[in-house]
């Protein structure tokens, strides 16, 4: 028996490498999956981060290339003579020096305000006149003077006004935008603001 336990003892030494080389081989191709897998969620993850977004949240491939493609021309700014304004406040002794600066989409827009530019003054004069200090002194009194008065010239010079109702959506609703031409006055900026 001595002689079979021989014969089987150098039979079992090679099965004993081979196990070690199966645990070898599973190991690579596990090692090898993970990092397929990696390179994978990598390339999905940077697609997904410079893809663009459509109708739910994401950008269209094509929206993009049309809007590269379209040269951006800047806007024109319109300085307004500066202002000097009594405040509604109680007392009356309260004003404001204010200086304005109209952002235009164009030179055509800034031709055709400047014709309509002694009734737009004036009516800027009204708004602001109906304000107090307190309101003036508020960020949000500001924004909403901003907003009167391109609501004013739009108004003065025929385009058409969405009002805050229209702007701000029912809850539950949701918010459809209307296909109307965009205001042509952008923005209006304060080159100065001194309450007094």
């Amino acid at each position: 028996m001595s002689a079979a336990a021989a014969a089987t003892a150098p039979a079992a030494a090679p099965e004993a490498p081979r196990k070690k080389s199966r645990k070898l081989l599973f190991i690579l191709i596990g090692v090898v999956l993970l990092a397929v897998l990696g390179a994978a969620a990598a390339l999905f993850i940077l697609k997904s981060n410079t893809a663009h977004l459509d109708d739910e949240g994401y950008e269209d491939e094509d929206t993009v290339a049309s809007q590269s493609s379209e040269p951006r021309t800047p806007p024109v700014f319109l300085p307004l003579e500066n202002m000097v304004i009594n405040l509604a406040d109680p007392g009356g002794n309260r004003f404001i020096q204010l200086g304005l600066t109209l952002q235009l989409q164009d030179t055509a827009t800034e031709t055709a305000v400047k014709a309509y530019l002694p009734s737009i003054r004036s009516n800027i004069l009204v708004l602001i006149s109906q304000r107090t200090a307190d309101e003036m002194l508020q960020l949000a009194g500001k924004e909403k003077l901003a907003r009167d008065i391109i609501g004013t010239i739009s108004k003065e010079m025929g385009y058409q006004v969405q009002t805050e109702a229209e702007a701000e959506p029912a809850e539950g609703k949701k918010k459809k935008k209307a296909k109307s031409a965009p205001n042509p006055v952008q923005a209006v900026l304060f080159s100065s603001l001194i309450v007094q």
